[in-house]
């Protein structure tokens, strides 16, 4: 069966409905059939439809028509000055526009107050950690996830890597804030920038021949893409804390997935395809992330710049952090398959500290094993680590370190028009 065209997917509503043979797999399609069921999902019900077939069809019509009619630069400019949730929208947006951000700025109903909260103190307790992770398990991650690494390196944002890193960075930075979801916060207001970025970058990529001459997708970001993303973040993050040993009281964990779980509902991501658990979420990536990570020429160059990260990142180089040492984190978190398929070398020094030093750390940090009974090699590494976890605070910091403005892009990468 011949791969649906993109005139073929968008007249059929970007949405399988009743067209169920559009769900056979083809040999440019990632991954098996979709098997994951909506009962597990946070709406615990839905049409079951392959995501890899269902973009966001309110939001790219809509953006897709700003960027015809020229509208983009200017609502640009005016969304610059919308920062907090609470912030009614600036006068002069398109009434279309409008109607639409109204609506995307609500939070779901089965929004939890109660847990959102729990989920304060949870990033406040682990923001060391989850800086470290957002970095090295998630970010360097996406370099081997290859639609996204080819979405980022041609699209708008591939032209400038330290302003893609930081505008990432703000969604670590606002969902791990006191006040996320509240009024005075900024995470809905991310969230919905991002998601009327992700239009533009649907309606542009297809007309960039460098990106149709590598992509194995008519139409990038999918439900499927997204949720793949969303696993990068979260789950990931999940799994590495649960392997290095950090306790965290289920309520937390449970609170930590829910922020996460709104967060995913304001990108756009249809409810049906949000898991209700982490182990949904476990089982759900097994599915549509694991079998998908494979190297891409984008992926190795963008990992590249993501190892230099001690020099990029807003606050200045940190002196003892350098590019192999992060090699060899990123070998540790993702494993000797996928630093192989980055091309980071191995690092017979760091690559075995990480190995036997890295969980009697976090122990020693966590008050669950004394710096006298860890490995005496520890001593000698410590400071190492701690600079690890500040360049990774850092990272995430630097989100809310001045303004960035996540914008509609009205071109691809001007080095691959």
């Amino acid at each position: 069966m011949e791969k649906p065209s993109r005139r073929d997917v968008l007249m059929a509503g970007g949405t399988l409905g009743a067209l169920g043979a559009l769900s056979v797999a083809t040999p440019a399609q990632a991954g098996s059939l979709w098997t994951w069921s909506p009962a597990g999902s946070v709406a615990g019900t839905g049409e079951g439809a392959d995501p890899r077939w269902v973009w966001d069809p309110e939001a790219d019509e809509l953006v897709a028509s700003l960027i015809d009619r020229g509208a983009v630069p200017e609502v640009n400019r005016l969304l610059r000055t919308w920062t907090k949730n609470g912030q009614p929208l600036p006068a002069g947006l398109p009434a279309d526009l409008r109607d639409f951000m109204e609506r995307a700025r609500r939070m779901p109903p089965w929004a939890d107050r109660g847990k959102l909260a729990t989920a304060v103190g949870f990033n406040e307790k682990r923001g060391l950690y989850l800086g470290v992770t957002y970095g090295f398990a998630s970010g360097m991650m996406s370099t081997v996830i290859p639609r996204e690494a080819r979405a980022v390196y041609y699209s708008k944002g591939g032209a400038d890597m330290r302003d893609r890193i930081t505008k990432t960075a703000k969604l670590g930075y606002d969902i791990g804030t006191s006040n996320a979801y509240g009024p005075d916060g900024e995470m809905i207001v991310t969230c919905v920038k991002t998601r009327l970025a992700h239009a533009g970058v649907r309606h542009l990529l297809p007309k960039s021949p460098y990106w149709n001459k590598v992509a194995d997708e008519e139409i990038p970001i999918s439900q499927a893409d997204m949720m793949v993303t969303w696993h990068s973040l979260p789950t990931t993050v999940m799994q590495n804390l649960v392997k290095w040993k950090v306790p965290i009281p289920p309520a937390e964990s449970e609170a930590f997935l829910h922020s996460w779980q709104v967060c995913a509902h304001m990108l756009g991501i249809k409810d049906e395809y949000i898991p209700n658990s982490w182990d949904e979420a476990n089982a759900q990536a097994r599915q549509v992330l694991d079998p998908i990570l494979a190297p891409t020429p984008e992926g190795i160059k963008l990992a590249d710049i993501l190892l230099n990260m001690g020099t990029i990142v807003p606050g200045g180089p940190l002196k003892y952090v350098t590019k192999p040492i992060l090699g060899s984190l990123t070998r540790y978190v993702l494993g000797d398959e996928i630093a192989d398929w980055l091309q980071i070398p191995r690092e017979p020094l760091w690559d075995g500290v990480f190995e036997t030093l890295w969980e009697p750390f976090v122990a020693v940090r966590e008050g669950l094993l004394s710096m006298e009974k860890a490995p005496g090699a520890l001593q000698k590494f410590y400071w190492a680590f701690d600079e690890i976890l500040r360049l990774g605070a850092l990272l995430v910091l630097s989100g809310g370190d001045f303004p960035i403005s996540i914008e509609i892009p009205d071109a691809n990468n001007p080095n691959y028009p």
